[in-house]
């Protein structure tokens, strides 16, 4: 299988996990003390490092560090999106629209060497 799609892969489920630890915090444990949450999202903070390392060893056989980091960015707003719409019922707003055109830039300077 291609590294970069295992990497792209296991970088989404790492994401899944870092929305969660540092987002679901929020909306499950708002009435606990902010020490019971931090427990619980380094729990769920070690299952995303359990696919992320792994994703960027991986990824840097044949990815730069900078191709890697804005890959992972691109999928941070992917993942984000839907969460924060669906799982914490945030407002839809049209600066999610501005800020993946901005991503859609910094991926085309980032790769544009590899496409010429």
């Amino acid at each position: 299988m291609n590294p970069v799609l295992i990497a792209i892969l296991l970088l989404l489920c790492s994401n899944v996990f870092m929305t969660f630890a540092w987002y679901a915090h929020l909306k499950e444990l708002n009435s606990q003390p902010w020490f019971v949450a931090a427990l619980v999202s380094w729990g769920i903070a070690l299952l995303e490092y359990l696919f992320q390392v792994p994703a960027n060893r991986i990824g840097y056989t044949v990815l730069s560090v900078g191709e890697l980091k804005i890959i992972q960015e691109v999928i941070t707003l992917g993942v984000f999106v839907p969460f924060s719409l669906f799982y914490l019922r945030e407002p839809l707003k049209l600066d999610y629209l501005w800020a993946g055109l901005c991503l859609v830039g910094a991926v085309y300077f980032m790769f544009r060497g590899k496409f010429a």
